[in-house]
């Protein structure tokens, strides 16, 4: 499972700031750890209402709850380590930043998240932009790799390159099914839609999933039949 490292900094503008960094785990601080502790069991909600009251364990514990889901879900979407890790770390901010806005019984806290989550997503990769240097691919390890690990990783790259050609709303009802395993009602609260349109979007993304692979398929035995 993706995770994303969080370095604590209490002392930021309004008391407290998580920062995502990297994709190594969540580190929390020693600051409040026996009141974490004590936390644990505590409902979403519960940990919203506390920090309502400027309660930074309850916030820190939020955070470290939801934090490798919402990352995952981001680099998915942007297949990109910045842009997921800015995504969420904003994203997260504004629970503190906004805290006391929380209205319980509405809804979720993790069908909120992955909601602001995803639009965010949606609104960055809408955005022209230039190519940067977080753009260039890793540099390919000269290790050698098992057999088995090069055609995994291959297979892998492939479905990941047909994931990123389906129009946003298929790919992203096909994450929200495959990776986050979401049931078509959930992922029609999150969307903001109705089931028969997920049902759709899973439907017509499968299919353009398929026809894709297909094609990769026919375009690599291709390159070892020409001449």
């Amino acid at each position: 499972m993706t995770q994303a490292c969080i370095t604590w900094a209490p002392n930021m503008p309004h008391g407290t700031k998580a920062a995502v960094v990297g994709a190594k785990g969540v580190s929390s601080g020693a600051l409040g750890r026996s009141k974490e502790a004590s936390l644990t069991t505590v409902s979403d909600d519960a940990l919203l209402d506390r920090i309502a009251a400027n309660d930074e364990a309850a916030f820190r514990l939020l955070v470290e709850r939801h934090i490798d889901r919402a990352y995952g879900l981001a680099l998915r979407i942007m297949n990109n380590r910045a842009d997921a890790e800015d995504i969420v770390q904003e994203t997260l901010l504004k629970i503190w930043t906004h805290r006391g806005q929380w209205e319980g019984g509405r809804a979720k806290f993790s069908t909120w998240l992955y909601r602001v989550v995803t639009n965010r997503c949606i609104d960055i990769k809408r955005r022209p932009r230039n190519e940067d240097i977080e753009q260039v691919p890793d540099v390919a390890d000269d290790k050698p790799l098992a057999i088995a690990e090069i055609e995994r990783h291959e297979v892998n790259s492939l479905l990941e390159a047909a994931m990123a050609r389906l129009p946003d709303q298929q790919r992203i009802a096909l994450i929200f099914s495959y990776n986050e395993n979401l049931n078509n009602s959930e992922i029609a609260e999150v969307m903001q839609t109705s089931v028969a349109a997920v049902e759709s979007l899973l439907k017509r993304g499968r299919q353009k999933l398929r026809e894709l692979l297909r094609r990769s398929e026919k375009d690599i035995r291709g390159s070892f039949t020409d001449d």
